[in-house]
């Protein structure tokens, strides 16, 4: 349809409309019971701001603040059907999914990170994802071992 038949600034208008998805990691999506939640609240969130972003009048400034909504509803609706849920780790012998593990940098800080899945991963509130470069080399190892990450050499403290 030609936009001269459509109440709508420009083609540009509406092709700037129209965000690119979000990407989606090849990784398996394993998430823990939280991180399950949070992508369910993620995706209410995202459908009330759709609903309101809906109500404007103007087609143009609808399209506008729709779309940053349907991108992330596409996304969170991916996300929740291929999410694995993960037990939580029966044991604190070795690190796993899920685990809290401390660490000791060489230059004597002390570090704790909980291993969860890649939406629920924030490193500065204390989790990291399961396909980050620590979590890949703390995985499965033991209080007391000492890995290489970079150049940098962590030793397991504790493991919760």
């Amino acid at each position: 349809m030609s936009v001269a038949f459509v109440k709508e600034e420009s083609a540009e208008t509406a092709a700037e409309t129209q965000l690119p998805d979000r990407p989606v990691s090849q990784h398996p999506n394993l998430v823990t019971e939280a991180g399950l939640k949070l992508l369910e609240e993620q995706m209410k969130a995202a459908r009330a701001a759709h609903e309101i972003a809906n109500a404007v009048e103007d087609v143009n400034e609808r399209r506008r603040q729709i779309a940053p909504h349907l991108r992330d509803i596409r996304y969170l609706a991916e996300r929740l059907r291929t999410a694995q849920v993960m037990p939580a780790p029966e044991a604190n012998d070795s690190v796993s999914f899920g685990s809290t593990v401390t660490f000791t940098r060489e230059d004597g800080r002390v570090q704790s990170y909980r291993i969860v899945g890649e939406d629920e991963a924030d490193p500065k509130a204390g989790s990291i994802s399961y396909v980050s470069p620590v979590a890949r080399a703390l995985n499965g190892k033991v209080v007391g071992d000492i890995v290489t990450v970079g150049e940098q050499e962590l030793e397991i403290t504790a493991i919760q």
